[in-house]
Order: C-alpha cells, then structure tokens, then sequence
C-alpha cells in the first residue's frame, strides 16, 4: 500500500480485514497508474461532471463522505436492528471507498485541465470499469458487487444491504446538487 493511497484514503484502517484492505488499496493504485488524473485532481475537480463547472465540492470530499455516511448508517444498522438486518462493515467501507474508482478511467482533462468524459468513458461507465479494476486486484464479489450497483445500472438487479447503503448514501449526496429546487425570495 503506498503512501499517496493511505494519504488519499484515511479510511482504509477502518477495514480491519487485512487482504481486503490491500485489495482496496491496490485497486486505487491501479486505477492512478492507468489515468490521466492524478491525486492532486482528484483533490480539484468536481465530483461530477453533470451539475456544471461551477460546483466547488471536489471528487474526493464527495467520495470520502460517502463513506462515511454509508459507514455511520451500518453500525446504526448493527446497533439498533437485534441482528435481524446485518451490515458487514469491512464490506460495507471498501464497497463505498471503490464505487467510483473507475472514474479515474472514464475521465480525462481537456485542454484547460477541467475533467470531461473521455472516449473510454463513452463506452464503459465507471460502475463497469471499476469492477474491472477491483477483480484484477482480488477484491471478493461482495464488494465488486457494491460497485456495480452503487448506479443506475443497479437498479436492475437485487442489491445487498450493504450495496443498498452505498447506493443511497451515494446518491443521497448527488440528487440535491442535481435536482435540487431553487426557490426565488418572494
């Protein structure tokens, strides 16, 4: 695990299973070698290229708060459901760490710097080049499973506890920017 990764993501130590840790963190790695983007944009541009080149919340305080909230609403989950509804946290943490890892292959920096779709990105969505990147680095299904559902291309299949958290948290951080109703000072 380099050192740019644990400084990207202090919440890997939040994994306590080991392998699946390294995997996580390995499939950043790969994801930095093989992109356009480095840490430094990722710490720049916006955390979505669909509300406007104005928005101010970079990729990566969008991701880490998805995390977190996914991350907050399973140990409710465990402390308060008596064991009926059950979240795997180590799943539940690297799933919402990698959801938008393939990102970093779908976009690209046009001639001013600002992050644009690329032509991979034309073709294969982050949900899809992520699970890529996580399978090459030995991430269980579990978790590939997060990150091919955490989008609307998983609104066609079940989705476990632990994707349904991160999809929503994930979501529930991106509709307001999107959709959000501007009211006019009466």
């Amino acid at each position: 695990m380099t050192r740019e990764i644990i400084e990207l993501w202090p919440e890997l130590k939040w994994i306590n299973d080991t392998t699946l840790r390294e995997q996580t963190a390995k499939t950043w790695e790969l994801a930095l070698e093989r992109s356009v983007l480095s840490v430094d944009d990722l710490n720049r541009i916006p955390f979505t290229l669909l509300v406007g080149p104005d928005l101010k919340v970079t990729f990566m305080e969008h991701k880490r708060s998805v995390v977190h909230i996914a991350r907050d609403a399973g140990q409710k989950i465990n402390e308060m459901y008596h064991g009926e509804l059950s979240v795997d946290m180590d799943v539940l943490v690297a799933g919402a760490i990698l959801c938008d890892v393939g990102k970093l292959l779908e976009y690209v920096l046009d001639e001013n710097g600002d992050a644009v779709q690329g032509a991979y990105g034309k073709f294969l969505r982050h949900p899809f080049s992520g699970v890529s990147l996580a399978e090459e680095a030995g991430v269980p299904a579990e978790v590939c499973h997060i990150i091919a559902t955490h989008a609307g291309e998983g609104d066609m299949v079940k989705r476990t506890t632990e994707a349904t958290l991160v999809h929503h948290a994930d979501f529930m951080t991106f509709l307001p920017f999107k959709e959000r109703l501007k009211l006019k000072h009466l």
